[in-house]
């Protein structure tokens, strides 16, 4: 790595992308490294699905010699971690830990005793399973990282996110590593709308000031500004209008429609409730919050105006993301350079020195939220800088949120525990103690262990358990 142009550019950076073979945020990654003339260098993908890997580094370097990329990168896929990590300057982590199946298994399996998610990848049944098979996955990468580039900053964008990133720091104190969520995105875009409607000026997000705290998919704004006006009065006013029936940001669709899509309500109603702006998106902010609020059901869930994601869609969306790599990789596509939203490049570019931001990041307590626990991984804003990344103090979690949270943090810590440790008894206790949990102890048992079974091929300490 060097710098060139009197430090204003940095050239022969190394990347290293664990899961280099994605058909999703890789391509994103492309995307973005395009758009900077700031930054090239080389990025090495890594993935137990080799093929996939070879694919993208095909569409990656079909781009170099294009006009309109201004981020010169090589793409090289690599059999093993340890090529991707010597040398890396970064490391970027996302990952599918396992397959579709065993996600199925996660998010659906609990439907038969009465239990809805929305996603289930973060927390409850499916995010506590999931993370059971995902966390040893990441004592390989950690302890890579710590023989082959210890001094590599690790984004990472794989969920549950607040457990990946502290299982990383479990495995290796020394790493530096964040985590990365652009769900706090979309609810600075909704506060530039309501800034909109009410004085017909639209505010793009970097205009939109916020101090943020919680763990991730369930993070509160507790202070909005647009440089020196409060944004809280003109959001109330906002919720006021729009409670009853919902808000859709993006008016292209409609949210029985789209899995993603929401009306906000869920949203609008934790404001009523705590007079705190929610900082996630509806389908995150539901599995946190006790179960008969907002997913007791079907119906329940169509009266709030948000999805159950599926992951019979995930596979339909899998096989169209298979088809459109074919294409590209065939030239009957050309591969598109847009703007993502996500903030990973410019994160490197401002610990590189080029550009420094603020923005919002899990990382381990340090004081940042005084009234959590010591090293537990929450999300705040911080400083990116050549200093490193710094968290900034966001303040005590506001009366009420402060109680959700602390319960939330428990399932997480119990959860971080059992899976390193692979003791799935304290597993069950954090499944059990869930807030999307009020089934019989028994019920709970037999799901606990039906859903164990169902993931078992990645659970190193499974047949323990079983004995």
């Amino acid at each position: 790595m060097k710098y060139v142009n009197d430090g204003k550019k940095v050239e022969d950076v190394k990347i290293a992308y664990i899961g280099g073979g994605s058909r999703g945020w890789a391509r994103g990654l492309m995307s973005d490294l395009a758009q900077s003339a700031e930054m090239s260098g080389t990025v090495y993908l890594y993935d137990i699905d080799f093929e996939a890997a070879r694919a993208n580094e095909t569409i990656g370097n079909a781009i170099y010699d294009r006009e309109d990329v201004l981020g010169k990168w090589h793409y090289a896929a690599v059999k093993t971690l340890k090529e991707a990590l010597v040398g890396a300057d970064f490391v970027v982590i996302s990952i599918l830990p396992g397959t579709f199946d065993e996600m199925a298994s996660d998010v659906h399996l609990p439907e038969k005793y009465g239990i809805y998610q929305s996603v289930g990848d973060s927390v409850g049944p499916g995010g506590i399973v999931r993370a059971l098979r995902t966390l040893p996955m990441y004592k390989e990468f950690a302890e890579g990282i710590r023989d082959y580039c210890p001094n590599a900053w690790v984004i990472n964008y794989t969920n549950p996110m607040t457990l990946c990133t502290a299982a990383l720091y479990a495995y290796y104190p020394e790493i530096k590593a964040f985590g990365c969520c652009h769900e706090v995105f979309g609810t600075q875009k909704i506060l530039g709308l309501a800034y909109q409607e009410k004085y017909g000026k639209f505010l793009e997000r970097e205009e939109v000031n916020i101090n943020v705290l919680g763990v991730n998919h369930f993070t509160w704004i507790t202070e909005a500004h647009y440089r020196n006006e409060d944004l809280m009065p003109v959001y109330k006013e906002f919720v006021e209008k729009h409670y009853k029936d919902g808000y859709i940001v993006d008016t292209s669709t409609h949210w029985m429609n789209n899995t993603f899509v929401s009306a906000e309500r869920v949203k609008f109603d934790l404001f009523k409730r705590y007079g705190v702006i929610a900082a996630a998106g509806d389908r995150h902010l539901a599995e946190f919050c006790p179960g008969y609020w907002y997913l007791k059901d079907p119906d329940t869930v169509k009266e709030w105006k948000f999805g159950l994601t599926t992951v019979a869609w995930r596979k339909e969306d899998l096989a169209q993301r298979i088809e459109k790599t074919n294409k590209l990789l065939s030239g009957e596509e050309k591969f598109e350079i847009k703007v993502t939203g996500e903030e990973g490049v410019h994160q490197m570019l401002a610990i590189l020195g080029i550009r420094p931001i603020v923005t919002n990041v899990n990382m381990p307590n340090r004081g940042q939220i005084p009234d959590l626990p010591e090293g537990v991984v929450v999300e705040t804003n911080a400083v990116f800088s050549p200093r490193g990344v710094q968290p900034v103090c966001a303040g005590k979690l506001p009366k009420g949120v402060d109680a959700l949270v602390r319960r939330v943090v428990q399932e997480q810590q119990l959860t971080l525990e059992a899976a390193i440790h692979g003791d799935y008894e304290l597993a069950f206790e954090a499944f059990v103690n869930s807030g999307n949990m009020a089934i019989p102890l028994k019920d709970a048992r037999e799901l606990f262990n039906e859903m164990l079974k169902n993931t078992s091929k990645y659970l190193p300490f499974y047949d323990q358990y079983v004995k």
